[in-house]
């Protein structure tokens, strides 16, 4: 077993936070103390932890700076990241951080174990976690990227609220229960409703959330030819992303080698019985690690296309499940 270490958790009040924690009890990682950190707002709440409650204390550079934790986890917002995640670094903390913030930096990894982990030993102090609906597309298309090579990738995203966090879970419920609460997270109606807007949108009517999605696949499978056009929706579901992927490869390839493929792929679990109305749908995802495929077929307009449809848990493997596999990898190399 692998040394016991201080694991700290910033923003480890919210969705993500509480779920890192969840998702580091159950791996059995081997934190020797639980650092939970959040704001001012919620500094001395409780977080549960191994049958215990353990208090969180406000993140601050003093904090993170007496710690002497090896490795914290962060989810704590773009801006907290890039206000204190250098801090820890300094400090001598590995940062694995779950924002936006550093993912395009060059000088920082952009990491998903099944699919680039030789990327963790690079690391200058701060490793990023990728978007959620980037995580699942990549675990389940490198496989066939390694062994077809892709060239254009075309996806739809029906996004869950729980990936705008608590308030936009919220939104949901106050609206199907007619409560008509003020709060708002989304523009319009959620409840029985789809919404084509996630974060905002730029001057070529991409959103921030389709860029992330384009850009972070070139980087995690290291493929700068890689065409990606998004097109990322919010969909009145708990918890799940789920999404239609159509891929064109450079070369002719084999249905049956590519399920074959998929089934042996780390991360993937292949649904693929449409006659049977066996496939992925988020429902089945909720609180599990799986990248699940399904819906595998080839595309007819286009040479050399394939169709796939991708689910998994947004707030599990889309965040917190993937944020500790790195941490596992970083910890097996460190020890090795």
């Amino acid at each position: 077993m692998a040394q016991e270490v201080d694991v700290i958790v910033a923003g480890a009040t919210g969705m993500v936070g509480r779920k890192m924690i969840q998702v580091l009890e159950e791996r059995r990682f081997p934190v020797r103390r639980l650092i939970p950190l959040a704001s001012s707002r919620s500094a001395g709440t409780e977080v549960a932890f191994k049958g215990t409650s353990v208090k969180v204390s406000e993140l601050t550079d003093e904090v993170l700076q007496r710690s002497g934790a090896p490795v914290a986890l962060f989810s704590a917002g773009a801006s907290v990241s890039r206000r204190f995640a250098p801090v820890a670094a300094a400090a001598g903390t590995l940062v694995i951080d779950n924002s936006s913030a550093f993912r395009m930096d060059p000088d920082t990894p952009l990491v998903v174990p099944e699919v680039n982990p030789a990327a963790i030993g690079r690391h200058r102090g701060i490793i990023a976690n990728p978007n959620c609906s980037t995580i699942q597309m990549v675990v389940a298309l490198n496989p066939l990227h390694d062994r077809y090579r892709i060239m254009r990738v075309v996806v739809a995203t029906y996004q869950s609220v729980t990936g705008a966090g608590q308030r936009g879970y919220q939104q949901l419920m106050d609206e199907l229960s007619g409560s008509g609460s003020a709060e708002k997270k989304f523009p319009h109606r959620i409840a029985f409703n789809c919404l084509p807007h996630i974060d905002d949108f730029y001057d070529d009517g991409y959103t921030k959330e389709e860029h992330k999605m384009m850009d972070e696949t070139q980087k995690i499978m290291g493929d700068s030819t890689i065409r990606v056009n998004a097109t990322c929706v919010r969909v009145p579901v708990v918890g799940g992303h789920s999404e239609a992927v159509t891929v064109e490869f450079d070369r002719p390839f084999d249905l049956e080698e590519v399920k074959a493929l998929l089934a042996k792929a780390p991360g993937v679990v292949v649904r693929d019985n449409p006659r049977g109305r066996e496939y992925p749908m988020p429902i089945d995802s909720h609180d599990t690690d799986a990248v699940y495929v399904g819906r595998i077929r080839r595309d007819p307009t286009v040479e050399n296309g394939l169709s796939l449809w991708i689910v998994s848990d947004n707030l599990r493997k889309g965040a917190a499940t993937n944020a500790v596999q790195i941490a596992e990898a970083w910890l097996a190399l460190k020890s090795a």
